[in-house]
């Protein structure tokens, strides 16, 4: 366990807030500013000091999960008027996973930077981050960790569950399934079309544990959200309920003065981190939250992955690793629920301060679970490993993450051939193809899909099978890449190999026939040639000559780091403050 925070002690009330500068006075300056926030018919006392409260807000019609944030903004408003705030609703850059070409990953760090100018550049002493599509939740954390502005966030909540043919359709997980099944014979495109329609059938984020319910729960366990936040249904009232709660709390933690840095600790991070074990979280958390403590300026690295994450099982019974859904979740208790049989099992820093300016165990400590299938209990766990694996080895040298609750047993350790995809393209252009030499034994590599090759790390890691592999029953195959996969996908997938191929790694030398050795008990990925071989291999290598298309590509290209650190640019790690600037009037 790591070394224990000093206590928060709040801010002496009344005093001077960041606002002041910008609305306070008789100035040419604050009269500029004030005068014209008025013509939206705001009275003058309004300036008189009280907490301006920043509503980032990710809604955005091209992002149908964040689709009703802004029913969940007038909550939230409510609440900040309720507790003498000043609330103002700002949209800010929505970066969809439905959506955004290459992939939405490539504009979480644009979109973090984005928020952080908002934050930094205008007149705001809390905000309130109104998230739910999977980069909106750390886009927006990274930002308010970089200007340790109060914040709070309040994601949008998952789907209802869908249905199809008296069986639980689970958003993305039964995309990826229907998909192989067609491919296999065993569905027909007709059947497939139909089922289309049960995938999404009601507001919100994917109805699995895929990686925007998972942010949900990090967010929570990180006690950056209040308390049952992560699990109710987007079109549950109490969803409403939680996002004016909120722009209640808000207000206090300006008045406090109790910031991102506070609450997002060492501690914080480590019990993040063995929650996302326990639920069977989503890969991507690695990268998020690695991104996340490096903004706030904690030393978080996936050697602490592997250390929290190798001895939690997971005990949430959730696609895409078991079989219920988010609505489940929430009516069985929820994230306290799972946050206090960590704390019984020893696995929780009890003392780590949230959001409500409470402990986490004083939070959950009284809970009770109401349904031990879904949540369960700690003798019945659905995977007795449910950390993430760090393996590493020559294949890997800074890094390569598996999910053990997605995984097939039988594949853990496991020796094969590997076929090579040299990029997603050259996969595209021969996976279906009946004289592609493999079978099930062999180990499917693919290339250049990280955060500089794809660019962006694209979600194509769970790669699907060939169909003949499929017509034969076989339906999980070992596979490495340097891609991510979607948090709803499942298999004995290897991703986030670190260094990347685009950046040199030896992911880019591996060549059709040659022998992969995985061990995740021993936590081993071994290309098995000599390191002579590798390093000569290593100095015939040249980096792609394709040049980025646009401005931020370009940008994301030249500065953006390995997986194995969260895949940020590397000009905005660590926490900058909020300063308040010079009035440029």
């Amino acid at each position: 366990m790591s070394e224990k925070p000093a206590p928060f002690k709040p801010a002496p009330w009344p005093r001077k807030l960041r606002s002041t500068h910008w609305y306070t006075g008789t100035s040419r300056d604050t009269i500029y500013h004030r005068g014209w926030m008025k013509n939206q018919g705001h009275p003058h006392d309004l300036f008189d000091g009280r907490p301006v409260i920043g509503i980032m807000n990710t809604w955005s019609e091209l992002t149908p999960c964040n689709g009703h944030l802004r029913e969940l903004a007038e909550k939230v408003k409510a609440g900040v008027w309720e507790a003498g705030g000043f609330p103002v609703e700002v949209p800010v850059f929505s970066a969809s996973e439905n959506t955004f070409r290459p992939t939405a990953m490539m504009y979480r760090n644009i979109a973090a930077m984005a928020v952080e100018e908002q934050m930094r550049g205008q007149p705001i002493d809390g905000a309130v981050l109104l998230v739910g599509c999977d980069k909106t939740t750390p886009s927006l954390m990274m930002g308010a960790a970089s200007t340790d502005i109060p914040s709070i966030v309040v994601t949008g909540g998952p789907m209802l569950n869908g249905w199809f043919r008296g069986e639980r359709v689970g958003s993305g997980t039964a995309l990826w399934k229907f998909s192989e099944a067609v491919k296999a014979g065993e569905m027909s495109q007709e059947d497939f079309l139909e089922a289309e329609a049960s995938m999404s059938r009601s507001s919100g984020t994917c109805n699995t544990m895929g990686t925007a319910s998972t942010m949900a729960s990090m967010a929570e366990a990180l006690g950056m959200a209040l308390s049952g936040n992560a699990a109710i249904p987007a079109v549950d009232s109490r969803r409403r309920m939680m996002a004016q709660l909120s722009g209640r709390r808000i207000v206090q933690m300006v008045k406090d003065d109790l910031k991102p840095s506070d609450i997002m600790t060492k501690q914080a991070f480590e019990n993040a981190i063995r929650t996302n074990g326990a639920i069977g979280g989503s890969t991507n958390a690695v990268i998020h939250l690695l991104a996340i403590a490096g903004r706030v300026g904690v030393d978080l690295t996936l050697d602490d992955w592997d250390r929290c994450g190798r001895d939690v099982a997971t005990i949430v019974n959730l696609m895409p690793s078991g079989k219920y859904l988010m609505e489940e979740f929430f009516y069985a208790g929820g994230l306290p629920v799972v946050l206090k049989r960590l704390g019984e099992a020893g696995k929780l820093h009890k003392d780590a301060l949230t959001v409500s300016g409470e402990t986490i165990w004083d939070e959950v400590k009284d809970v009770r679970n109401w349904n031990e299938d879904v949540i369960r209990p700690a003798d019945k766990p659905l995977t007795e490993q449910g950390g993430m694996a760090i393996l590493k080895g020559n294949l890997a040298p800074k890094g390569a993450v598996l999910k053990p609750s997605a995984a097939s047993p039988h594949l853990l350790t496991h020796r094969g051939r590997a076929v090579v995809f040299e990029d997603i393209d050259d996969y595209k252009a021969k996976i279906n193809d009946e004289d592609l030499d493999i079978d099930e034994t062999c180990i499917m590599v693919l290339k250049y899909c990280g955060p500089k090759g794809y660019p962006g790390m694209a979600e194509v890691g769970n790669m699907g099978l060939p169909p003949k592999i499929l017509r034969k029953g076989i339906t999980d195959m070992v596979r490495i890449s340097d891609a991510r996969m979607s948090g709803t996908a499942y298999g004995t997938v290897i991703l986030h190999t670190s260094p990347e191929a685009a950046a040199g790694g030896p992911l880019a030398v591996v060549r059709n026939g040659d022998m992969i050795s995985v061990d995740v008990p021993k936590r081993s990925l071994v290309l098995e040639i000599s390191d002579e071989e590798l390093a000569a291999r290593l100095a015939e290598w040249h980096p792609p000559q394709e040049q980025p298309g646009s401005g931020y590509a370009w940008l994301h290209h030249n500065h953006v780091g390995g997986a194995d650190t969260g895949a940020d640019l590397d000009f905005l790690k660590g926490c900058r403050g909020r300063d308040v600037g010079k009035d440029s009037h």
